[in-house]
């Protein structure tokens, strides 16, 4: 079963129903062990010296490249970037100088700030336009908008599965509409890796960025992939050893990618964390782990769609919104939400407007509740979940 594998179940709080996997979710043994593994039996710097610890650091970042480059699609392992977030890698795309005065990058009103605050900053001392793509009122991608959005189009950075309510854009059109205008693709995949199946080949995506902690992996990790004619356009977003060959006072010759982007001591053992939570998810199937978030997602929605004084930020479609179920209750603050539905039930979500200010701001929505779901949940959970709901409606908001 799953949930053996994950310590957090034995634990005092095991008996909590975990519901913010969109934010971060648990770690499995087989993560904390090979993590564990580098301090206890290879604690030694990689890619610097030549002794036997040392070697066998980089051995094992370099077998973690792999297996990421193999998780998402990519042929060539040199296109992974080891970063520590996926705030991290998308500011290595806004300030790496791949856009050039006069230039428009699209976005949309559902970026997590880690995806509109780099734009904001680059425009501060560049001549960048930065253009906003709006979502209708269904809460589903309008392909039409962003054809007519596309013009004087340099780079489109868009969030590939949305925090907030779960949905995803058509990534493929998306890509091949851009590339025909002849305009850069880079989509946050932060809330899509961890959940679906991601082929960066077949997308034919630029750019592709998520984080590691939403996927069983360590915290404080991420990875950038991008084509190699890509990465070698783009300036490191810093510079230091390890990413330079020979230096002199008054020049740095960088190396090619992806040392030129990894500069100063990595986190070793966030990397071979990284690569064991891709191994496990490899392992359980991406295909079925979609699948069963649905489920949960459909007992959920099903159970909750009628309550009186439940708005659901749509689409109300559970197939439509991967394991996210966002929702407020009438005369309650999410945060009140969150804070008793824990008291009550021990059921823990996430509350406030999620990093997406911008979003619930123009909507005038002072945030809203969200319950997300990952492999470890089960039906009963949802059920319980749909309960504690209803008992809450039923006692603050009826």
């Amino acid at each position: 079963m799953i949930r053996n594998d994950f310590p957090i179940f034995s634990s005092e709080d095991g008996d909590v129903i975990y519901l913010d996997n969109a934010c971060q979710t648990f770690r499995p043994r087989q993560v904390i062990d090979a993590m564990n593994e580098y301090y206890e039996l290879y604690p030694a710097c990689g890619g610097r010296s030549v002794h036997r610890l040392a070697t066998r650091v980089s051995i094992k970042l370099e077998e973690a490249r792999e297996k990421v480059a193999r998780f998402i699609g990519c042929d060539d392992p040199d296109c992974i970037i080891f970063t520590r977030g996926c705030t991290e890698a998308l500011n290595m795309v806004a300030k790496g100088r791949l856009l050039k005065d006069g230039d428009q990058v699209l976005t949309t009103d559902m970026e997590h700030n880690s995806n509109h605050v780099p734009w904001l900053q680059l425009a501060k001392y560049q001549d960048v336009r930065h253009r906003i793509l709006e979502t209708p009122p269904s809460g589903i991608f309008d392909m039409d908008r962003f054809r007519h959005a596309l013009d004087g189009t340099a780079l489109v950075s868009m969030v590939h599965t949305n925090n907030i309510t779960g949905t995803s854009v058509p990534a493929k059109e998306i890509v091949e509409e851009a590339h025909d205008r002849g305009a850069l693709v880079c989509f946050d995949g932060a809330q899509s890796t961890p959940h679906q199946r991601i082929d960066v080949k077949d997308l034919d995506v630029d750019i592709f960025a998520f984080s590691a902690h939403k996927m069983l992996g360590p915290s404080g990790m991420g990875v950038l992939y991008a084509k190699m004619e890509v990465l070698e356009r783009m300036e490191p977003l810093i510079g230091g050893g390890g990413g330079v060959g020979l230096t002199t006072y008054d020049r740095a010759e960088f190396l090619p990618p992806p040392e030129r982007f990894e500069s100063g001591l990595m986190n070793y053992s966030g990397i071979i964390g990284t690569g064991a939570a891709v191994d496990y998810l490899t392992g359980v199937g991406m295909d079925a782990i979609q699948e069963h978030e649905r489920r949960l997602n459909d007992i959920v929605t099903s159970g909750l769609k009628d309550l009186p004084g439940i708005s659901i930020l749509p689409p109300v479609d559970p197939s439509l919104r991967s394991g996210i179920f966002s929702f407020n209750l009438q005369r309650m603050s999410s945060h009140d939400i969150a804070m008793i539905i824990d008291d009550m039930a021990k059921v823990l979500i996430r509350s406030g407007m999620h990093c997406v200010h911008p979003y619930f701001i123009t909507r005038k929505i002072d945030g809203c509740a969200r319950a997300s779901f990952y492999l470890y949940n089960t039906e009963d959970e949802a059920r319980r979940f749909v309960e504690a709901v209803r008992e809450l409606a039923a006692v603050f908001s009826g």
